[in-house]
């Protein structure tokens, strides 16, 4: 029973980090139908980033700021230099810009950072907390409440705000939306913002317990790809639910058969879910009118 327990605390903690990727990819995919395969990257630059700005002296908190800030700040360079151009492209063209984004961003960050494996301090020690015959880091519970709170604070910005509004009305009639005045540009361009910053929040949470290095964004991407589909892609709440099905699916995996498959769950849920799942989760059927 206790090592059940200490399988299931550690699926549910990198369950965490991808529910927060997943939800990256609902971001985009809902205003702009698109499947943005840098978003793992931008976990890879949160964490990285922090690490240099760290390195070069800032306080912690500062430190995990700016890397939000400047990878948001890529994201929505990424959206203005690679996505707005090929606007009106097909589908498959504008992901395979992003895969290409992700192979340029790696690269990037190759030169910069160096192969070596880099992290920094949790945010409240490393002393764990017992429940009942298992353990938990304190930085766990970061990562945990992190995705929880990012999720809580999506659906009040959606269904509280106009201007979160606007980016659903987007996502449902891109045309019917500049119709009626909504600056759908503006909405491309926050939904990268937004969906590199929830990335780099990721990165920054769980760097203290993986660590990071330039190249951890293509595992973080694919699975985060495969909690979305799960959940059902473009459903919030699919996302978080995804994320962490996934995360103690890993875990399981991990603990009763072997770490070395523990990667394969992701892959598993992909092709299970095309096969008999094609809404996911929480997705709805679509009719298209002809």
């Amino acid at each position: 029973m206790s090592e059940l327990l200490q399988f299931l605390l550690s699926g549910v903690t990198v369950g965490a980090v991808y529910a927060l990727v997943a939800l990256g990819f609902t971001i985009i995919y809902n205003a702009s139908d698109v499947v943005n395969f840098a978003q793992g990257e931008f976990v890879m630059l949160g964490g990285m980033i922090t690490v240099m700005a760290y390195t070069a002296g800032a306080p912690l908190p500062l430190a995990a700021l700016v890397a939000i800030l400047v990878t948001a700040a890529l994201g929505v360079a990424m959206n203005k230099l690679a996505i707005e151009p090929a606007r009106g492209a097909p589908v498959v063209s504008l992901v395979i810009i992003t895969i290409g984004a992700s192979i340029f961003i790696r690269g990037a960050a190759q030169l910069i950072f160096g192969k070596q494996i880099h992290s920094f301090p949790a945010f409240s020690g490393d002393d764990p907390f017992r429940i009942l015959e298992a353990t938990i880091l304190p930085q766990s519970l970061w990562v945990i409440g992190g995705a929880v709170a990012v999720f809580i604070g999506l659906w009040l910005f959606f269904t509280r705000t106009l201007l979160g509004r606007a980016v659903l009305a987007t996502s449902n009639n891109r045309l019917a939306a500049q119709l009626v005045g909504i600056n759908t540009p503006f909405v491309m361009t926050l939904s990268f913002a937004l969906s590199a910053g929830i990335g780099a929040l990721a990165g920054v949470l769980v760097t203290p317990i993986t660590m990071t290095s330039y190249d951890v964004g293509l595992a973080f991407a694919l699975k985060g790809f495969a909690a979305a589909m799960l959940g059902g892609m473009g459903n919030p709440k699919g996302a978080l639910v995804g994320g962490f099905v996934l995360g103690v699916l890993e875990g399981l995996t991990a603990g009763y058969i072997s770490s070395q498959y523990k990667d394969a769950a992701a892959f598993i849920v992909i092709l299970g879910v095309l096969f008999f799942l094609p809404q996911g989760l929480f997705g709805r059927k679509s009719t298209d009118r002809v």
